[in-house]
């Protein structure tokens, strides 16, 4: 198959799925051009690989053919206006099934219905039971209704893409949010003049419980930034702007009370990667210092208990070896097989104890 025919049907596909909202409108043209045509039948058209789809019709209750048998197949392989005056003398439809019956088509005439993209997708047509002509006025009318099908067809598929793309943006921005307000620290984004675009409820609930500061978006971050803090943020903030990214750890006093915060400042991007405002982060790590602090503390208590520990060891241990060096002066103790043995374990004990002390002070 065409790559063409290939985008044709991709196109008359989503058309086929589309929820139309100005179906009167449409059924308007259709009962328009029987009359403008003075024809008994009229239809708007669409057709994909295997099957013509009637979306709008007058004079007939037909809903579909195959795309075998459809008069249309034959108009959307060209662009203009196909007239054939009298069926039955024309090879390409004197056996065709719709001849017959109550379809009974003696004249066609069939407008394309063409994208701006150059696709046909259908066609607006007129049917007569009788063979007949139409007036250039008529062909000319057919023409631009056709032209109207695809105008309303073409603006509800926009809107529908449109639509599409507004639910998937709030999806995605129901998500981040999600992300944002069930996180712990607090996020916010400035615009290039420090005033607020978003923030998470964690930095909101932080503002008004602890600062008694109530966030406004619009408002400049500058009105909620402590006098003492100031200087460094403003730093960070030019440096952020600059397309620097930057991690501080920063204490801040309040009702004499010290807190410890990690500050993040990213520079924002748009789509066209210009910088156009700061991603501002902090996360209250008070805790986690505080337990650092406790756990150095607390080191520090075992290394000091380890250290008067082993000096309380060495005291009976050093009189054991003052013992032991009077038993040597002995040949017949010294030679005992248990004072031997006592020797070696004290010797061990003594170089272990050692070891402690050495390692304590190292510490």
């Amino acid at each position: 198959m065409p790559h063409r025919e290939l985008q044709r049907l991709q196109e008359v596909h989503r058309y086929l799925k589309l929820k139309i909202s100005k179906e009167s409108e449409l059924q308007e043209i259709a009962e328009f051009a029987a009359q403008i045509c003075g024809t008994p039948i009229a239809l708007i058209t669409l057709i994909d690989h295997d099957t013509q789809y009637v979306k709008f019709r007058v004079g007939t209750d037909l809903a579909e053919t195959t795309r075998t048998d459809a008069f249309c197949s034959h108009v959307i392989t060209q662009d203009e206006v196909l007239i054939v005056p009298n069926t039955g003398l024309d090879s390409r439809f004197s056996n065709n099934p719709l001849r017959k019956g109550k379809t009974d088509i003696q004249f066609y005439a069939g407008a394309p219905l063409k994208t701006q993209d150059g696709m046909n997708l259908g066609s607006l047509c007129v049917i007569d039971h009788q063979a007949r002509q139409l007036t250039d006025v008529q062909v000319n009318m057919l023409t631009i209704l056709a032209k109207q099908v695809i105008h309303i067809l073409e603006f509800d598929l926009s809107l529908q893409i449109l639509k599409d793309q507004y639910l998937e943006t709030k999806k995605n921005e129901i998500t981040l949010r999600s992300v944002f307000e069930s996180s712990g620290s607090c996020h916010m984004l400035l615009d290039l003049d420090l005033n607020m675009l978003f923030f998470n409820k964690t930095v909101y609930d932080v503002m008004l419980d602890t600062y008694k500061k109530e966030l406004v978006v619009g408002n400049s971050i500058m009105e909620i930034i402590d006098t003492d803090f100031r200087d460094e943020f403003l730093s960070n903030i030019n440096r952020a702007l600059a397309g620097e990214s930057i991690t501080r750890e920063s204490s801040l006093r309040h009702e004499g009370k010290v807190y410890f915060w990690r500050f993040n400042y990213f520079p924002a991007y748009n789509s066209a990667h210009e910088i156009i405002g700061v991603s501002y982060n902090a996360t209250d790590v008070t805790d986690i210092k505080t337990a650092e602090a406790q756990t150095i503390e607390h080191e520090q208590m075992l290394k000091a208990i380890a250290f008067m520990q082993a000096h309380e060891i060495r005291k009976p241990v050093s009189s054991i070896l003052g013992l032991m060096n009077l038993i040597k002066l002995d040949p017949e103790l010294a030679a005992k097989e248990e004072i031997m043995m006592m020797d070696l374990a004290v010797a061990e004990l003594d170089a272990s104890i050692k070891k402690i002390v050495s390692s304590a002070s190292a510490s």
